[in-house]
């Protein structure tokens, strides 16, 4: 059994002003670096051995202050970079909502039918990411490791381990400085490449002064 320890990277300006971050490479703010911070003690007391994390900010901050704290290697992945959401990228997410209502509603309900202007689709990214996290898997067969990835490719990749629909994208992209803790069977992926993984812990790690 393998626990993957899934986390959304702390936040950064785009996160506070509702862009769409993409695959930017944004720095953490001040308080996406306290979100990072409060997330150390659970790592540690899961026993965690490693932290991956694709090349690209804010996960490879997130990733590298963890893996500092925790006093264990920091790997690097190729194939999970962040979703190119084209030319979405640095747009206020109520700016698409307001310019562009089917499409949006269209992302929200079957995000997989949608291809970003200039991007690339939910499924590009899933064929990539799957193949990351089947090596992955061939590698790690017990023990817990961190998986620091932004959204929405922190989604694909939870439904890629098992756990449910990838559900509202422009939701999932206000999510950070979150974990959950999936449990899974690192040999029982099915014919489609789906790991049967079950989340048995997830945590905020709320900035001060945040909900």
């Amino acid at each position: 059994m393998i626990r993957i320890v899934l986390v959304r990277p702390g936040s950064t300006d785009y996160d506070d002003q509702g862009r769409i971050q993409g695959s930017l490479s944004i720095p953490l703010n001040s308080g996406g670096v306290d979100e990072v911070q409060r997330m150390v003690p659970q790592l540690k007391n899961l026993g965690t051995e490693a932290v991956y994390c694709p090349d690209c900010d804010p996960a490879l901050q997130t990733a590298t202050m963890l893996a500092a704290a925790l006093d264990v290697k920091l790997k690097k992945l190729e194939g999970m970079c962040n979703l190119n959401h084209g030319l979405w990228q640095g747009k206020l997410i109520d700016e698409v909502k307001r310019q562009q209502p089917k499409v949006y509603r269209q992302w929200s309900e079957q995000p997989d039918s949608v291809c970003p202007p200039e991007g690339e689709t939910v499924g590009d990214v899933r064929e990539r990411a799957g193949a990351a996290v089947a090596k992955l898997m061939r590698k790690h067969k017990q023990g817990t490791i961190a998986l620091v990835l932004p959204e929405p490719v922190a989604s694909i990749v939870r439904s890629i381990l098992g756990h449910g629909e990838l559900g509202d994208l422009w939701h999932a992209c206000e999510e950070h400085g979150r974990s959950e803790v999936i449990e899974l069977d690192a040999a029982a992926a099915d014919h489609s490449g789906v790991w049967r993984g079950v989340v048995v812990e997830a945590h905020a790690h709320p900035a001060d002064g945040k909900a």
